[in-house]
């Protein structure tokens, strides 16, 4: 009799539907709209506090509300109605037919799964938050323990355990007890999606650091003992000819979003082959923390070509891990030492490499695996994203020029903004644009550089008359310089003349590290012993630098050449070739002290007195380098030798600076996280063909128009990340209005482009607040049609 019911309720429904919308078959629009409709009576039912079968919708349960099949129906087609009526209206549409993205309204979630299936499955799984009806209809009762906890309840408890695990740490952060933490967080992960998302989200400002810079990097180094269960996809080498069928494999039938690497470069940590996946799924954290994107519509992907790190390829079976890397200082007791050591490598006492162990790929079989990835993803998720993260510069450029015009792709490690407009506050400036920036280093710290000038109460068309010393000629530093002298020179007339002036307000140190002094530990982890055995060493370590580069040098990089001083100017300001950091910052008196080096502690006492000498009334110091222990100086150390009246900016994130007088110290982190939700949201809300250099340009001038001209005048020229979600909405719905503008958005969902453009920024706003999701449980109902 049910089953009859269950039927005949279906059938008149697609009935209804058919004859509303005056379609003469069953079409598939048809069944789309049943469902519409079936969902609501459901939900209709649930807020009358009445339990039902997931599809046996029972007439005498109705409160009179459906007393008769026939009122059933009336209630169907005036749903059906209802939702014609909103067509009319874009946002109300959006709001009205807006899918598993986003779980306002409480629909219900269909599984396929039933009892330990369940439970098993971090992205259903709730543990005891199930409801009592939700056993009966999982086959979960009798499986969990009877008492049912709210999503706070457990909330607690969780963070109880975690609470217990933070110590008295000098690095914040960069502890290894950070380690510890992103295990536990992992652990959740693993078992309980929702939950872990909620946690993250409601406590962000805490946990990014964890799950993202500048743990991920050591994460990422350890990821091979960290191994517990798998996430994400893997191709290498080896699957040459099979990736078609591979990407079939993935559960999801609709993803959004795809972050991958080959492990090439992963932040400043070198070639870590397939343990680079980590940087993958951290960031996929903060695309779903952020940008409110479904974390079961996210695909973390790993292309291992193999690697040239010799470490990884000579030492397959590991039977002692060394923290040495990334820990600066011990001052924790024996007793904390070990507690961390038996969480962190428990049932790892032998690690293995889990990637190819031989040689990188090069040349055309390298491209013919990474074309044959693309093309398999595309194929089964056309309008997915792909953000290319951590590739090396060999390979990043040549990708990104392959792929950026055929596929929804970009690389925010090198992908470079054209010039154009930059709003900041109140002022803007036409013509003034981001010329040529990377959206990734170079975009946020020009973004920082903007503040500063706006912080130290000068007009923006002050920027080009800042003195700059900057400390490091790699990669990171050249790419922020050619920002930076881009920038000026647009606002100088962007002619030749005006490059040239540019270039004369920059002067670079070149600073290598070879050692430096500090304690570290090894842990050594023995099969037939306890893992608590620590023994503490020295390691001497020394700091190499050339000093202040001139047309002098030998041997000089030609990405630095044409920030070479010529030997007369050098001379006039009482410097030579080789000068040391020091010595220029004291004969310069700079505005800026730019960090990019990779050398904690660059920035000694001496260097920071020699600032203390700046003309500027309030100079900024820039400490960029990542992670914490290779940040040039603390905010401390800034602040105690040079005074309170400075900016202070890092790459790693670090607490504020009470000066116990009622004035605060603010420590603001320069973080691409700023940026790339934003571009991915915005991308994905307006469904661009491509991503092009100009929604990324938008992206960075809303990050440097984002701060108020109070909070500027306080030294705050980073937002705090506690506000990622607003910063992030604001960077999205640049981007949109960038892809409209350019004629690239084809629509989202229900809105096809035309409409779109017709939205304005308030609408933009809205659907984006409708399409962000907002970590919750969400009722569960079995799939009960097999």
């Amino acid at each position: 009799m049910e089953i009859r019911l269950k039927v005949f309720h279906a059938m008149a429904i697609y009935y209804t539907t058919v004859q509303s919308l005056g379609v003469d078959d069953w079409t598939w629009d048809a069944k789309v709209f049943k469902l519409y409709a079936l969902w609501e009576e459901i939900r209709i039912l649930e807020a009358s506090d009445i339990e039902c079968h997931p599809y046996f919708l029972p007439v005498n349960l109705h409160k009179g509300r459906m007393s008769n099949f026939s009122n059933q129906i009336r209630a169907s087609s005036s749903l059906l109605k209802r939702l014609k009526q909103r067509m009319t209206n874009p946002v109300a549409l959006m709001q009205a037919t807006r899918s598993f993205t986003t779980l306002e309204g409480h629909r219900p979630t269909i599984v396929h799964k039933r009892s330990l299936d369940i439970l098993h499955d971090p992205w259903f799984n709730k543990g005891t938050a199930f409801s009592m009806t939700e056993r009966d209809r999982l086959d979960l009762r009798g499986l969990l323990p009877p008492n049912v906890m709210s999503s706070e309840q457990q909330i607690q408890r969780f963070m109880a355990d975690l609470k217990r695990l933070e110590v008295q740490a000098r690095d914040g952060p960069s502890d290894p007890y950070a380690l510890a933490k992103w295990r536990i967080l992992n652990r959740l992960h693993d078992r309980n999606e929702t939950m872990y998302y909620k946690v993250l989200i409601a406590n962000i400002e805490e946990y990014a650091p964890i799950v993202y810079t500048p743990t991920v990097g050591l994460v990422c180094q350890n990821y091979s003992g960290l191994f517990r269960r798998p996430r994400g996809m893997y191709f290498s080498a080896e699957d040459r000819g099979e990736m078609m069928s591979m990407v079939y494999n993935w559960p999801a039938e609709q993803v959004d979003m795809i972050v991958v690497t080959d492990g090439s470069r992963i932040l400043g940590l070198g070639d870590l082959g397939v343990q680079g996946i980590g940087i993958a799924i951290g960031k996929l954290d903060l695309y779903v923390a952020a940008a409110g994107i479904n974390p079961q519509r996210v695909l973390p992907v790993m292309i291992d070509v193999g690697t040239n790190n010799e470490k990884l390829l000579k030492d397959p079976l590991c039977k002692f891990i060394s923290l040495s890397d990334y820990v600066e200082d011990f001052r924790t007791s024996q007793e904390m030492a070990s507690l961390f050591i038996k969480e962190l490598f428990t049932y790892c006492d032998i690690v293995k490499h889990l990637g190819l162990q031989e040689h990188r790929l090069d040349g055309d079989e390298y491209i013919a695996v990474i074309d044959e990835f693309m093309e398999a993803v595309f194929t089964r998720w056309p309008h997915v994203i792909v953000q290319f993260e951590d590739f090396q510069s060999k390979w990043a450029f040549k990708l990104l020029q392959r792929y950026r015009n055929t596929y929804r792709m970009f690389n925010d490690d090198v992908q470079r903004i054209a010039g154009g407009v930059v709003n900041v506050s109140h002022i803007t400036l036409i013509g003034y644009g981001l010329n040529v920036v990377t959206v990734g280093t170079a975009g946020v710290a020009i973004a920082g550089l903007l503040g500063a000038v706006r912080a130290q109460g000068r007009p923006m068309i002050d920027f080009p008359k800042q003195k700059i010393v900057v400390a490091g000629a790699g990669s990171a530093g050249i790419g922020v310089l050619n920002a930076a002298r881009k920038t000026m020179a647009r606002m100088l007339g962007n002619n030749e003349s005006a490059y040239e002036s540019a270039g004369r307000q920059f002067w670079v140190v070149d600073a290598k590290l070879s050692l430096l002094a500090r304690y570290c530990k090894t842990a050594v982890i023995h099969i037939s012993e306890a893992l608590s055995m620590i023994h503490m060493i020295i390691e001497f370590v020394a700091v190499y630098t050339q000093g202040l580069i001139t047309e002098e040098r030998e041997n000089i990089d030609p990405e630095a050449l044409p920030f070479a001083r010529k030997v007369k100017e050098a001379s006039r300001q009482g410097l030579r070739e080789g000068a040391s950091l020091a010595e220029v910052v004291r004969e310069v008196k700079p505005d800026v002290l730019l960090g990019l080096s990779a050398v904690g502690g660059l920035f000694s006492k001496e260097v920071l007195e020699a600032l203390k000498g700046s003309t500027s009334t309030r100079p900024a110091i820039f400490a960029m380098s990542n992670p914490t222990k290779n940040a040039e100086c603390t905010p401390e150390e800034a602040f105690s030798v040079v005074g309170d009246n400075i900016i202070f900016a890092s790459g790693s994130p670090f607490k504020d600076v009470d000066f116990g007088n009622g004035h605060i110290g603010h420590c603001n982190q320069g973080n691409n996280m700023y940026l790339f939700p934003g571009i991915g949201l915005g991308t994905l809300l307006s469904g661009s063909r491509i991503v092009s250099d100009g929604m990324l340009q938008a992206a960075a001038e809303c990050l440097a128009a984002y701060m108020t001209e109070e909070e500027v005048l306080k030294g705050i020229i980073y937002p705090s990340t506690s506000r990622i979600r607003d910063i992030t909405k604001e960077v999205a719905a640049a981007v949109v209005k960038e892809a409209i503008e350019e004629d690239l958005a084809e629509g989202y969902r229900e809105l096809d482009a035309r409409e779109l453009r017709k939205l304005s920024q308030w609408n933009v706003n809205d659907i984006e607040s409708g399409c962000i999701l907002e970590a919750d449980f969400c009722f569960i109902l079995a799939d009960t049609s097999g």
